[in-house]
């Protein structure tokens, strides 16, 4: 197959939407990326690379970090890790804290903002530095050392950031966090402000299209840990419209109001697509278009 092409054709088929959506400019650090910027980028499995447009410059990655955060934490976290948070969709927006109270403090999946929290407090408990933990397993595996956490966007968070303040305190009234809420939060901020391009996360997401193996051969998660990670993804990993992503594109993805989404092909390879305008639902307009079109001219995907 000609990937080169088909991400080129991928490309211009988001052209018209490119500028359409919004900017994520509730984080005011966000707010002057250019509305018109698109990536897209392919790592296969064989170590093939293919990239488009924008694809090396790198970007805020936002909540495509949760998805190493549970990745790292999962293996020594194990059945504990989900007894402390569900995996089924939330139905509501990635910030909201209602179902919170009535289900007793433990968020119903990894990927919105307060299953994400609880996810950084149990890598925090086992690494001692959850933020670092993501940063070091980003450079490993996409071999660039120059990745690191933004800080004018962790602090523009952190100074902005009222709900997910209420979301971590609301859960560490039930019990659910074993570190203080300041530095639970702190790691949060700082692992979600990583900045990357679309050749590193198709890079650093391969574990998850290589079934648990990571770039070096060593394995970060089991066969079937693999597996469940991205049926979360699939189900729960482009928030309250997982499931119009699922029936647009067809693949386990994960999205983050930096306006890129990482998608995986299980036994092929990983997408990374990136276009800062985002939906209702913060999901990037023209990542969607061209990973549906992507899916749409191979016909890879999990169904």
């Amino acid at each position: 197959m000609n990937y080169q092409q088909i991400l080129h054709d991928a490309m211009e088929a988001a052209r018209p939407v490119l500028g359409h959506g919004r900017v994520a400019d509730y984080i005011p650090a966000l707010a002057a990326v250019d509305p018109q910027a698109f990536g897209m980028a392919l790592a296969t499995n064989d170590g093939e690379f293919y990239g488009v447009g924008d694809h090396d410059t790198p970007f805020s990655i936002q909540s495509v970090s949760k998805l190493f955060t549970l990745a790292l934490a999962l293996p020594e976290g194990g059945v504990g890790l989900w007894k402390r948070v569900g995996r089924e969709p939330s139905g509501n927006p990635f910030n909201s804290l209602i179902q919170l109270e009535t289900e007793h403090g433990i968020p119903r999946n990894p990927f919105i903002n307060a299953g994400a929290i609880v996810v950084t407090d149990v890598l925090h408990s086992l690494t001692g530095d959850a933020s670092g933990a993501v940063r070091d397993f980003l450079r490993a595996e996409s071999g660039n050392p120059l990745i690191d956490t933004d800080p004018e966007v962790a602090a523009s968070e952190s100074e902005h950031g009222l709900r997910n303040a209420a979301l971590a305190n609301f859960i560490a009234s039930f019990g659910n966090l074993e570190n203080p809420v300041e530095t639970v939060l702190e790691h949060y901020y700082a692992h979600c402000a990583l900045r990357a391009s679309c050749r590193d996360l198709a890079l650093a997401g391969g574990f998850l299209a290589r079934h648990g193996l990571r770039a070096d051969g060593t394995r970060l998660l089991t066969r079937s840990d693999a597996k469940r990670v991205n049926a979360v993804m699939l189900t729960c990993g482009t928030y309250d419209a997982a499931g119009d992503f699922a029936y647009r594109v067809g693949l386990p993805g994960k999205s983050g109001v930096g306006g890129a989404i990482l998608a995986i092909i299980p036994g092929v390879g990983t997408l990374c697509a990136w276009s800062p305008g985002l939906d209702t639902a913060g999901n990037s307009v023209g990542a969607a278009v061209a990973l549906d079109h992507f899916t749409t001219a191979t016909g890879c995907s999990v169904f």
